[in-house]
């Protein structure tokens, strides 16, 4: 197991079959928050670069919800490129990102925050706050109704 794999695990993120998976990415209330996008190309071309693969190697949409969808000093949009580029060597190893990102195995977070934290802009270092989750081809969160669909998943214990 890569180092930072188990904190996946102990934070609440379950491996799910693609069965399980579907309910929750194509649920319109898998993201909570007042704003929901798609993370822009340009940002997905530089999480390309910041994670060491080849140029559009990432083609899926990278969903984000939050409050407010802007920086609150320089107005950027947030993205994936924040998210990223605030956890990679500091919470997450780069190829445990691309890992989860590109990988085969679907995984869902039970444990939607209030808010994702220690998150920065990437153009002028501010804390964004109020990030409620964000999701891709295989991994999103699970809110609401949709926690008891992958507790039954997971099993007792």
């Amino acid at each position: 197991m890569e180092q930072g794999e188990q904190k996946y695990e102990q934070g609440g993120t379950v491996e799910v079959p693609d069965s399980v998976f579907r309910q929750v990415y194509e649920s319109p209330t898998s993201l909570p928050g007042d704003h929901r996008w798609v993370t822009p190309d340009e940002d997905v071309r530089e999480i390309e670069k910041l994670l060491g693969m080849e140029p559009r190697t990432i083609g899926a949409p990278l969903w984000v919800s939050a409050d407010r969808k802007e920086c609150p000093k320089c107005d950027r949009t947030v993205s994936w490129l924040d998210i990223v580029s605030s956890a990679v060597g500091s919470l997450h190893s780069a190829r445990l990102i691309a890992t989860v990102m590109l990988g085969e195995r679907k995984y869902v977070n039970v444990d939607a925050p209030n808010a994702i934290g220690n998150v920065r802009c990437v153009a002028c270092g501010t804390a964004i706050e109020g990030i409620r989750s964000f999701k891709c081809h295989n991994w999103a969160y699970a809110v609401g109704d949709l926690e008891k669909v992958v507790a039954r998943v997971r099993g007792p214990g």
